[in-house]
């Protein structure tokens, strides 16, 4: 069951087409990217499934309601641009922001101790927000977006300010609400977060969407049938060649903890590989062997740098 869909939607400021046409959906319970370069509509396109603004046409429905500022009692959003008061204190300020969206103080108090434990911001509640680290109001955002238990996430640039460490305690927290069955939506930059906690992924360039589906799908449409190969010896490339059964092939440097000789191949369309595999096998044993798939980074770079060759105007 989709808790998102969004059918034929298309906005414009004036003469500008921020999106054109935009279709996609969002299965409940899972984790989806929404990426694109700066000015491809992605802000839009978060603020309008909010409520916080109309369309022009087509549809946007949140677990079947058409998307509105009720409707968003639904959503935890947390825009790009900080939105919370400077002087407020902490707990002041998440409990205001949980009802606002309806929760109820007395269960908000308890989520919210729960999220300052897990962000290590145990005993600063009464500490006021210009006085926390940038990392620390990213985290206080964070909680005043999730504390009133939203059934659907929206998080955009959640791991901004954020070092490694807080990195990690920020994807253990979403992996563990996906786990109870919450939606969760981000938009970043950080590409190897990204690649590493979404199943699906929607890319939106100049107000249109270039790809919605599985991370698994999108990989395996951009393979190029490059192979990655340890042996224990080292192979005669001219002799590999020969077989057929690849194009190409290259050393490369060994993982420090994989023993052997490491190299990229380039297999022959035209063979399996099990063909590869085979001939390999002829001169040495086979230690590891592994398809390489593209990186998240090199898909984005390939759908926007095509996107970027058609003359469209910048987008918000």
């Amino acid at each position: 069951m989709n808790i998102l869909e969004v059918e034929n939607l298309t906005k414009c400021f004036g003469s500008l087409r921020a999106l054109d046409n935009v279709s996609f959906g969002i299965q409940e319970g899972s984790i989806c990217g929404i990426l694109g370069p700066n000015g491809a509509g992605k802000t839009t396109l978060l603020r309008i499934i909010n409520g916080i603004l109309t369309i022009d046409s087509g549809s946007v429905k949140i677990l079947g309601e058409n998307a509105s500022i009720d409707a968003s009692r639904n959503i935890g959003y947390m825009p790009e641009e900080r939105g919370l008061y400077d002087t407020m204190r902490m707990s002041d300020q998440i409990m205001y922001f949980g009802q606002l969206k309806g929760g109820d103080p007395k269960r908000l108090r308890v989520v919210m101790n729960d999220y300052l434990e897990m962000f290590n911001l145990k005993g600063q509640e009464r500490r006021r927000l210009k006085e926390l680290s940038k990392g620390n109001q990213q985290k206080v955002q964070i909680i005043c977006t999730l504390v009133h238990e939203p059934k659907l996430v929206i998080l955009d640039e959640p791991f901004s300010g954020f070092d490694p460490l807080n990195g990690q305690i920020l994807q253990q927290i979403l992996g563990q609400l996906q786990e109870k069955g919450t939606t969760i939506i981000l938009s970043s930059h950080n590409m190897p977060a990204i690649e590493e906690m979404c199943s699906d992924i929607v890319l939106v360039d100049h107000g249109h969407i270039l790809v919605a589906d599985s991370m698994t799908n999108i990989k395996e449409n951009h393979k190029d049938n490059t192979l990655l190969l340890t042996t224990s010896t080292e192979l005669s490339q001219p002799l590999l060649l020969a077989t057929g059964s690849v194009t190409e092939i290259n050393k490369i440097d060994n993982l420090n903890w994989r023993r052997g000789f490491a190299y990229k191949l380039r297999r022959n369309p035209m063979s399996s590989n099990n063909d590869v595999l085979d001939a390999v096998a002829m001169q040495s044993q086979i230690l590891h062997f592994e398809e390489a798939l593209p990186s998240l980074k090199d898909i984005f770079i390939s759908y926007t740098s095509q996107a970027s060759e058609q003359p469209i105007t910048e987008v918000v």
